[in-house]
């Protein structure tokens, strides 16, 4: 309950402070604080007009809450349609909109005390965007969840780190996330997992897939979490 309280104030102050300098644009990519102990590491993904701010804490492994949403900058604001929010039953907040700034690629922090994000480096890979889970595989012509439903499960790769996120946008109920690094090379596809909102325990694990892209379909299959059998198609988001 600490963690989520001191989360949504760290959210607050992170949106009306973000970075310093004058018609700052926000790049594309992944951003990070440094650990520090007994604090959350939080992390912040934009990407072509959509941002997800995620916290967690190392050691012990622990969830703590994640937010994503549409990215509008205006007049030196920031402006976040969220689609989902983990904290939603709690705060109800379903929009952000604060002035921001940056400097040097860096954003500096204060939400209470200084915190600064860092640019994290990593190669392209053909797996990075956000995708839409579809369906269950294979491909027989059947219908397709995508953007047309109100309930949804987001996958976020970008400078080798990744996310899902399950959530219905209408209600705004959280389903779940889970997140860390991964690569995709020769067909394999691997997830290391760094937090997991549904079982603590689950922090550590590695899994390996195959896929393979055929035009904007990203076809997933090996064994799910649990270690069964799965067989997933993802699609590419617009």
């Amino acid at each position: 309950m600490e963690l989520s309280l001191n989360f949504r104030r760290f959210t607050i102050g992170l949106i009306l402070l973000l970075g310093i300098g004058l018609n700052a644009q926000i790049n594309s990519g992944v951003y990070l604080t440094k650990p520090q102990k007994d604090q959350p590491l939080h992390e912040l993904k934009v990407d072509n007009g959509y941002l997800i701010l995620s916290s967690y804490q190392e050691q012990p492994a622990a969830f703590v809450s994640t937010l994503g949403g549409f990215l509008e900058v205006k007049d030196n604001m920031i402006i976040v349609k969220l689609e989902f929010n983990s904290n939603f039953e709690q705060d109800a907040i379903r929009e952000l909109k604060y002035p921001y700034s940056i400097a040097n690629g860096i954003l500096k922090i204060n939400a209470g005390e200084q915190l600064e994000f860092h640019l994290t480096d990593g190669e392209k890979q053909e797996l990075d965007g956000q995708w839409l889970f579809g369906t269950r595989g294979p491909d027989k012509g059947q219908e397709r969840r995508g953007d047309n439903s109100s309930r949804k499960t987001l996958k976020f790769l970008q400078n080798g780190r990744f996310q899902w996120i399950a959530y219905n946008v209408e209600s705004m109920k959280f389903h779940g996330t889970g997140g860390g690094s991964y690569s995709a090379v020769n067909g394999i596809y691997q997830e290391n997992i760094e937090y997991f909102s549904r079982d603590n325990s689950r922090v550590g694990a590695s899994l390996n897939f195959e896929y393979s892209v055929e035009g904007n379909d990203w076809h997933h299959k090996g064994k799910n979490s649990k270690g069964e059998p799965m067989y997933e198609i993802w699609m590419k988001r617009k």
